[in-house]
């Protein structure tokens, strides 16, 4: 039987425009006659993934993990090489992306489940299950700017867990909120990723994460990947090499 591949990343290159530190007076002034440095974080990378398989990708900060993640989820756009979804619907679990500050948190449910491409009313119909699961109170219908880090990592969180995409991609947020909704939102998780129609790729530095729950895990090292395969071995060398460096 021929695997199917969900997702199909192909010589993936993203760099960042890095100005020098000084004014931004001076560096408008001054751009034409200077070139910007550029910071390449990710240097043409290939991997692919299977449907329903659970990804992970682990390595220091500043490897290039999380913008690979936001490439895939659309949010960066590659200086070169390709992402193929296969037509698939993918949504990212990352905090800190994708809410409008002034909107209430209702406002945000229905906006968010808008841009990953469910309609207005797909979304209501899920609204009430996914304003119970955030805990919110009175809060859903106030400012999002009024809300703690805690409050604002709950509602996320809660839209992508049950506005439930065919890809899912999960930025270091297994675990958010206080001590009782970190339990609750890791099982739902667990219970999400289960599902063998779901793909999911997971960014963590908790190599107790990686191995339960991936089938594959990434590592990545300067924008590049080292070694990809079974989480086992693939961690233990990862694990042996930040020690000697």
């Amino acid at each position: 039987m021929e695997e199917k591949h969900a997702i199909e990343v192909t010589d993936l290159v993203i760099s960042y425009q890095n100005l020098k530190k000084t004014s931004i007076k001076k560096n408008l002034l001054h751009f034409n006659r200077q070139k910007a440095d550029r910071f390449v974080a990710v240097k043409g990378i290939s991997f692919y993934v299977r449907e329903g398989e659970i990804l992970g990708i682990i390595g220091k900060n500043g490897c290039g993990k999380s913008t690979t993640l936001n490439a895939l989820a659309g949010i960066f756009s590659p200086d070169s090489g390709t992402i193929d979804l296969h037509g698939h619907s993918i949504s990212l679990l990352s905090i800190g992306v994708g809410f409008q500050r002034e909107m209430t948190g209702r406002e945000n449910i229905t906006l968010s489940g808008m841009l990953l491409g469910f309609s207005e009313e797909q979304v209501k119909e899920k609204e009430a299950e996914i304003v119970e699961f955030a805990e919110l109170g009175d809060f859903i219908d106030m400012p999002v700017r009024t809300y703690s880090s805690g409050m604002y990592s709950k509602l996320a969180f809660s839209i992508t867990a049950i506005l439930e995409t065919d890809i899912m991609l999960i930025d270091e947020v297994l675990s958010v909120g206080d001590q009782k909704f970190k339990k609750k939102s890791y099982e739902k998780m667990k219970s999400l990723i289960s599902n063998k129609d779901r793909t999911v790729i997971i960014v963590s530095h908790s190599l107790d994460t990686l191995e339960e729950l991936c089938d594959t895990v990434m590592w990545m090292h300067d924008g590049q990947i080292r070694r990809i395969g079974e989480p086992k071995p693939v961690l233990e060398e990862y694990v042996d090499f930040m020690e000697k460096n």
